[in-house]
């Protein structure tokens, strides 16, 4: 009977999915926002199926886009084009590896590596003009005050607090940091099934929130953006993630610096909009946040193993080589969902890796080999690079600031998790279509002010109808 209902359900949220591709492309990233919360309190027993849901909308968008769909975006850009499909090629082959056991693990693995990537080409039809992004991300970026409260509350409670918890997995003690003792502090989640998920989360919203405030907004929507930028800050110190807060750092001076060399003459008015942020966030945080500075501060200079993690990150994937030369174990066999995907479906045991792994380089030469890797890691060099080259070709602000944000992020992002990071996927793909979408809406944007320049032009010449300059 179970079975009967589950089935029922998938179906019918496919169906529905499939009626309408944009309001479901968009319902994504509202669920990736509320998934984490779904399953750690309201459906726990069904958590590893909540967890596919997204990817179950998502599909259905794609049913409806790419089959059924006749206004679909025609495919650019060749070397991204034809990297996709030789990285795509190779991962599908891993898929048969038979050091995986099963070719089960190997699809379930798959679906970090593609499954994402045709959002991509779904964006420039999504938004139909530079407002209509805009509002997109503006109401998405609302979802950061009901988040980051449940953050703050998470932090002044205590570990055994219904409210931290995780969703059902092999993690059943609360991560912690700060003083010893019976003082510890939580390290917050949000509505996040883990502290990863949340981390990636703060550092997207960051990001937008920065191009949105380097913009004229409306007194109403200015003082929103500045009241989510400091929810966003002071819970990625409670998060007492480093890489998340030296993350905002290093994207704020990055930005700053970018916009200064190529916008000098822009440089004052810029700071100065950044000036009663900045303000905000420092009294806040020091007057009513003390606690998550200290902790994390604490953390930071308790903690000396950031220089042999960075070091590890680069080392790790030449050192791996050894194990399997130039094949691989297979997509999927050192993402986490493996081994609870073997029991349940009673799956047998791949082959065992001999060594401790943890930096996504090293996963991915495990999984896929030296050719998957560099196969990999040149796709993604390669949207950084088109992410560079239409930053540099747009002219419109908003636009502009946009393609810096998927730039910087993607750029500080290169070597973090993303295939075995759910929220990190489909934010990455999502940033990722900026390379066809940002040119395009400019396109609409100049072809709207051509024809409303046209129009005046008319009106002023019917009345003056001798006029040489008709």
């Amino acid at each position: 009977m179970k079975l009967v209902i589950a089935a029922i359900a998938i179906l019918s949220i496919f169906g529905i999915s499939a009626l309408n591709w944009r309001n479901s492309v968009k319902a994504v990233f509202f669920i990736l926002v509320i998934e984490g919360a779904l399953r750690k309190w309201v459906l726990p027993q069904a958590s590893d199926t909540i967890y596919f849901l997204k990817d179950l909308v998502l599909l259905g968008a794609y049913l409806q886009y790419y089959v059924f769909s006749t206004r679909r975006f025609s495919l650019q850009n060749r070397p991204i084009s034809i990297l996709i499909i030789f990285a795509s090629i190779w991962c599908v082959l891993q898929v048969f590896n038979p050091s995986l056991g099963s070719p089960l693990v190997g699809l379930f693995g798959l679906r970090g590596y593609i499954f994402y990537i045709p959002l991509m080409w779904i964006l420039p039809t999504l938004f139909q003009s530079e407002q209509d992004l805009y509002k997109f991300l503006r109401s998405h970026l609302l979802l950061v005050i009901p988040v980051g409260f449940l953050g703050i509350a998470q932090f002044f409670s205590p570990a055994t607090s219904p409210i931290n918890v995780y969703a059902p997995s092999q993690l059943k003690e609360v991560a912690t940091f700060g003083v010893a003792g019976a003082t510890q502090i939580v390290r917050v989640t949000g509505t996040f099934s883990y502290i990863d998920g949340y981390a990636v989360y703060l550092l997207i919203c960051f990001g937008l929130l920065i191009s949105l405030l380097s913009l004229s907004q409306s007194p109403f929507w200015k003082w929103v953006s500045i009241f989510e930028l400091i929810l966003v800050t002071v819970n990625s110190c409670m998060t007492g993630s480093r890489s998340v807060v030296f993350a905002l750092l290093l994207f704020f001076v990055s930005f700053i610096t970018v916009k200064g060399f190529t916008q000098p003459e822009k440089s004052i008015s810029l700071l100065s909009k950044f000036l009663l942020p900045a303000i905000c966030i420092s009294l806040v945080s020091f007057i009513w946040f003390k606690p998550a500075i200290d902790a994390f501060l604490l953390r930071t200079n308790s903690n000396q193993d950031v220089t042999a993690r960075i070091t590890a990150t680069f080392t790790q994937p030449f050192e791996f080589i050894q194990y399997k030369g130039l094949d691989g174990y297979g997509t999927g066999a050192t993402q986490p969902g493996s081994q609870a995907l073997r029991r349940s479906l009673n799956l047998p045991d791949g082959a065992t890796i001999p060594t401790y792994f943890e930096e996504e380089p090293g996963r991915i030469v495990l999984e896929l080999g030296p050719i998957g890797f560099f196969l990999w890691y040149g796709l993604r060099l390669s949207l950084l690079v088109a992410l560079l080259r239409v930053f540099c070709q747009l002219k419109k602000p908003f636009l502009r600031q946009l393609a810096l944000t998927a730039l910087l992020i993607q750029t500080l992002a290169i070597y973090d998790q993303l295939v075995t990071q759910p929220t990190f996927l489909a934010y990455y793909w999502f940033l990722s279509g900026f390379i066809f979408l940002l040119p395009q809406l400019e396109s609409i944007e100049n072809w709207y002010r051509e024809q409303q320049l046209l129009q005046q032009h008319n009106v002023s010449s019917a009345y003056l109808p001798d006029s040489p300059y008709q």
